[in-house]
């Protein structure tokens, strides 16, 4: 069995596409097919179900990919490593994350202090993330609620307060707190459903016993702001969201319970981290700690 092989598969099995694979890796499909064939007469099983062009992996072929996943992993980060020690490596780190202005400040502020460190960030889901950290693509991810899944590791670095945004001709504008159950007639702008703070809002509306009227559904939270300027109803925001200390609106504190989320960074609990990347992750913990 050779590693190229191993590769050779790998691809094959993700794309289920011989033609698409041959593509990829840059070969002829007849030496690909080739390769496929003599590492299943090696294993002395067929990896893949075959029906014309079609092929799909079969029971063996899953259980196999996974071992060659682990075997290919642990050579890049041995790679990776090596390359550490010897003093050669890249100083890249991948993060990914949503978009906040905090996370911004600090990345610009930790490049500031770090020049020579390469941040290369991407944008996904709580499941994008975890399917990004289990596959190696990343090395941290920056979620909220923390994670809770097996092999993964994190650190809470940032707990911030929720507060109500009302427009300055509502009725609680003059208010410095409420509780939550006052704003069950009330109509919100929230973001849309599938993202993390539209469940948690949500969640704490069912807590207080209602079920939140939305009349505007946004994809960020910086276009709140803009149609809370327009009257037609409140709005949760973070509070590191604020930018401007005299925003066009204002801002309720919510008494009991308080409303509060909490970052994490998380990573793999067996991937092996750079230096770059360790020096990244502790810059993030301590820059809140010391906040």
């Amino acid at each position: 069995m050779e590693m190229l092989q191993l590769y050779y598969f790998r691809t094959v099995a993700k794309l289920e596409h011989m033609s698409k694979a041959a593509e990829e890796i840059r070969i002829a499909q007849p030496a690909l097919s080739k390769t496929i064939a003599r590492l299943e007469e090696d294993l002395g099983v067929p990896l893949f179900e075959r029906k014309g062009r079609n092929i799909k992996l079969n029971s063996f072929g899953k259980v196999f990919l996974k071992k060659v996943e682990m075997a290919l992993g642990a050579l890049e980060e041995g790679r990776k490593e090596i390359e550490d020690l010897a003093g050669m490596e890249q100083r890249r780190v991948f993060l990914s994350t949503s978009t906040h202005k905090c996370f911004s400040d600090i990345i610009g502020s930790f490049l500031s202090k770090h020049p020579d460190v390469k941040l290369q960030i991407s944008q996904a889901t709580t499941q994008e993330k975890v399917k990004q950290l289990r596959n190696r693509e990343i090395d941290f991810c920056i979620t909220f609620p923390p994670l809770e899944e097996e092999g993964i590791k994190g650190k809470s670095f940032l707990t911030e307060e929720i507060l109500l945004a009302v427009p300055s001709t509502h009725q609680f504008a003059n208010r410095k707190s409420i509780h939550l159950h006052e704003l069950a007639d009330d109509s919100f702008i929230n973001i849309k459903e599938g993202n993390p703070f539209r469940a948690m809002t949500d969640s704490f509306c069912k807590e207080a016993g209602f079920t939140p009227n939305i009349v505007c559904e946004v994809d960020e939270l910086s276009a709140i702001s803009h149609f809370l300027r327009t009257g037609i109803g409140v709005a949760f925001l973070p509070e590191t969201f604020f930018e401007d200390n005299n925003p066009p609106f204002q801002l309720v504190h919510i008494d009991k319970p308080v409303y509060q989320r909490t970052y994490q960074i998380a990573w793999l609990e067996d991937r092996y981290l750079s230096k770059a990347a360790c020096t990244f992750r502790d810059y993030v913990v301590d820059y809140f700690n010391e906040s």
